[in-house]
Formats: structure tokens, sequence, C-alpha cells
């Protein structure tokens, strides 16, 4: 045992003069460690992962489905089925005419190929679908995705049902603080008035929206950074609404989100305690400036 201490503690001696001797070119060429873009949902006593775009998408299948008044069992399904068609990325190509989310046909009836491939007319398509159900909610994810689909291959959507039900649980505010997305710092500034759009876009006029500019009077005047306070009527959507700012935290620039009493930050990946807690159903979104 002796032995061993000696040659740890010159170990250590020598890893600390080498230390000393270099701290300065070190820090130099040290650069911030890299970031590998990732969303997790934690939900349902599990946690999944899915790459930054397909979260968008998913995002936008979620608030699609607040706008009809659908369940988060209908959003499951329709997770499920984009997964299995189109690894929830709005492709343009697929099986013989298909194209878009869940991979429609112009051919069958869903629309013209324009309209498929906006994912919001495609996700639209796919619920007015489901709801022709019969007690979907009810049924095997595969079951409803399947009455909906008519695939060749029924039985895939199944393979999908855990990721499918933790982000949508997530996504909805039914499991608060379920999506957290770990992501760089912002390359670009986020733009008020564009992220303000894209939040009455996915939400309607059901959120008492305020913004507050940037601070710099330059950026003020080009609409970039400052906040976004959003009032849902329900502690659920408020959450819904902090899930979707993470989720589109990429694409507009957003660098942090508080809910509740928590907060994230894109360079965390982690909701953290924050000092107080904002009133039930408020959503603080900070922009990049």
């Amino acid at each position: 045992m002796a032995r061993l201490f000696v040659r740890a503690g010159v170990a250590f001696i020598v890893l600390a003069v080498f230390t000393a001797g270099v701290a300065v070119v070190l820090n130099a060429r040290e650069s911030p460690p890299k970031i590998e873009p990732v969303c997790r949902a934690t939900a349902n006593e599990g946690t999944s992962t899915l790459a930054v775009d397909q979260t968008a998408n998913a995002a936008l299948i979620a608030t699609v489905a607040e706008d009809r008044g659908l369940p988060a069992r209908a959003v499951t399904i329709a997770l499920a089925t984009a997964m299995q068609e189109s690894k929830l990325r709005n492709i343009d190509y697929g099986d013989r005419d298909s194209v878009g989310l869940f991979q429609q046909r112009p051919s069958q009836g869903w629309g013209t190929v324009e309209e498929i491939l906006d994912p919001i007319y495609a996700t639209g398509q796919f619920y007015a679908g489901l709801e022709k159900v019969p007690d979907y909610e009810n049924l095997p994810i595969a079951e409803a995705a399947q009455a909906v689909q008519r695939s060749a291959f029924p039985e895939a959507y199944a393979a999908h049902e855990e990721v499918a039900r933790r982000f949508a649980s997530a996504l909805t505010g039914n499991s608060p603080a379920g999506l957290a997305c770990h992501l760089p710092p912002a390359a670009s500034p986020g733009v008020g008035e564009a992220a303000a759009a894209a939040l009455t876009g996915a939400f309607g006029e059901s959120l008492g929206l305020a913004r507050e500019p940037a601070s710099s009077s330059d950026d003020a005047a080009q609409g970039l950074g400052g906040k976004l306070t959003a009032v849902a009527p329900t502690e659920r959507l408020g959450w819904a609404v902090a899930a979707w700012a993470v989720a589109n935290a990429d694409a507009l620039g957003v660098s942090a989100v508080d809910a509740g009493d928590l907060r994230w930050e894109r360079t965390w990946g982690e909701w953290r305690d924050r000092n107080e807690a904002l009133p039930a159903g408020e959503t603080v979104i900070e922009l990049a400036d």
C-alpha cells in the first residue's frame, strides 16, 4: 500500500509541474466542448431521443392536434406513423408517388404533391382520417395507424410506440419539463417578430403574448433578441408552449425558456431550478441577441 501511495504521489507532482509549465499554451488553444445536438423526451418512466429536425416536426404534429382539440393519444398515433413512414422528415420521395411526413399519395386522394409537402396540411389530412376511425383512442397504436394509412406493413407502426408516447406526452404538456434539447450556442440571433409569428401560428389566439425588445436600441430596431412572454389558459398548455419553444430553439434562435419553477438553456440540455416560480401557464422565451 505504501509503495502505491508513493507512486501516485510522484505522478501527481509530475503532472502538476507539467501542467503549470504549459498552462498558458493550453488555455490559448482550448475551445468549448463540442455539443452534439439532440433532443430527449422523458415521460412514462423512461427517456427517448430524436434528432433536432425530427423533434421540430414532432412539435408541429403536436400543435396541429392542439388546434383541432385532439388528445395526446392522437399525437402518439401520428408520431408513430410519421416515424415509420418518413423517419419524421418531410421527404419529397417515397414508394411510388408517396411524399411528405406521412408518405401520402396524390393518386390516392391525399392532395397534390405541393399540398402534401406542406407539413401542416399533411398532418391535418392524417388527423382528418384518424377522426373517422371509430374509437381510435382505445385501439392499439398500430391498428389505429393502419386504419388511416392502409400500409403493406401494418405491424411496423408498433415498433415506434414507446418513443412516440414519450414525445407526445412531453410536447402536449402532459409531462412538464419532459422535453429538453442539447444545443450549441445560437449561431445567429433570434428575430423577435419571426418568433412571435411562429408562436402565434402554432397555438393561435389562445395565448396572451407580449414581446420585450432587446436592450440594445440597434437590435431592437431590427427586431433582434429580446423576450416573448406567453400566457396560456392552463398549466398544461403553458408547458406545451415551453416544449414547442425548446423543440424550435435551433430554427428560431431561442437561447433559454422559463416555465413554472424551471429554466432550460441550450448548452445545459436539461431543465434546472430557477429562483422563483412563474405563474401557472406562463412561459418566457428568451431569444439570442
